[in-house]
């Protein structure tokens, strides 16, 4: 089963505009949880050292990808605020 097949899916995809090691990145969540956001990650071949804390990075490359296999495209603010009601935003630490 590919992820685009699994309609339970909410996952989430911000566009690519977060800057780092010379390219721009996309954020990729889950607001149910994140078994979920592991198992799309895996499905698309995303390394697991691509998460942190509570999303993938995703490189700008691979946008369109992940929104063919079924990730809603979002807008930085609506994921962040989803991911928040959701109770699964883990911040940085101060």
């Amino acid at each position: 089963m590919t992820p685009a097949d699994d309609r339970c899916w909410m996952i989430l995809i911000d566009p690519p505009n977060a800057p780092g090691h010379g390219r721009l990145w996309s954020h990729l969540v889950s607001d149910t949880s994140y078994d979920e956001l592991h198992a799309f990650a895996r499905g698309l071949g995303i390394p697991a050292r691509g998460f942190d804390r509570d999303h993938y990075d995703v490189p700008a490359e691979r946008y369109d990808d992940v929104v063919a296999a079924g990730a809603t495209p979002v807008s930085s603010r609506e994921l962040v605020r989803r991911l928040t009601a959701a109770g699964l935003r883990r911040r940085k630490r101060g």
